[in-house]
């Protein structure tokens, strides 16, 4: 659970997916990528470039 949480956040914090596989001992990026899905709090951050023109 531990190990699983840490591989969670660290794409969330912009880490390389390269050295998340590294650092759990993966062989293949397949297993690795399952800690990249979509995260809301990543969503939530993506600005409109529309919304400079109305500030």
């Amino acid at each position: 659970m531990l190990g699983h949480s840490f591989a969670t956040h660290l794409p969330e914090q912009g880490t390389d997916l390269k050295y998340i596989q590294e650092l759990l001992g993966h062989r293949s990026t397949k297993m690795t990528e399952i800690y990249t899905h979509v995260s809301r709090k990543e969503i939530d951050r993506i600005r409109n470039p529309v919304d400079d023109f109305f500030d």
